[in-house]
Formats: C-alpha cells, structure tokens, sequence
C-alpha cells in the first residue's frame, strides 16, 4: 500500500464530506451552516489543492482544475459571509445565507467530479 496515495485520497474524499457536511440544511438557515465549518472545509480543501500539484497527468490536471474551482467557490462563499457579517450594514439575511450556501453546493460539485476522477484514475491503474 502506497502511503502517499492513501493520505492523497483521504483529503480528497474528507474535502468531499466536509462539503456536503456544510451544505446539507436549510439553505437560507444560518444555524444549519456553521461559519466554523466552513473554515474547516476551506482548509482541507485547500490542503487537497497543494497535494494535487505534483502530478503532471492529464488526469492531475482536471483533478487540478477542479480543486482550485472548489477553492474559489469556498472562498467567495466565506468572502460574502465575512462582508455581510462584518461590512455590509444587513447582517446575515437568509438571502445571504442562500448565496454561500449555493457557492458551496458549486464547490461540493466540483469535489464529486475530483472524487469521480479519482475513481476513475484508480480503475485505469488497477487494468
């Protein structure tokens, strides 16, 4: 067993549910998406996205693109939630609140298709 393709997976898969830890709820509850766990996802996917770098396939490549999609989404959904909290003069509307939570389920999407790729890269070794 390959130790580094284990942890490589791990965060992979972990970023997956991490996701969809957070966005599963009420979409316009704030009390359904912990501000915390959306930290915690933004780091492990981040965490994904540096141990992706090292591959020079074309697979790595897409597994690549979709991790710094996923941050990106990550990103802008703690942006909007730090400028509505801290900035913006509204507070955490449910409006808001629907907005980050849909830039997540983006972000959960591209961790599908990563975790999919990843699949489908093992199955591709295994032939």
């Amino acid at each position: 067993m390959n130790l580094e393709k284990v942890i490589f997976g791990f965060f992979i898969v972990l970023a997956l549910t991490l996701n969809f830890g957070f966005f599963i709820g009420e979409m316009n509850n704030p009390s359904h998406h912990p501000v915390y766990e959306l930290f915690v996802v933004i780091v492990v996917n981040l965490i994904a996205t540096v141990l992706k770098f090292g591959d020079r396939t074309q697979i790595g490549a897409v597994l690549l693109a979709t991790s710094l999609v996923a941050d990106l989404q990550l990103i802008a959904a703690a942006l909007v939630w730090a400028f509505a909290v801290n900035i913006g003069q509204v507070g955490m509307t449910p409006e808001i609140m629907a907005s980050i939570v849909s830039l997540s389920g983006g972000a959960l999407l591209a961790n599908i298709v990563s975790v999919i790729l990843l699949i489908l890269e093992t199955i591709m070794i295994l032939r």
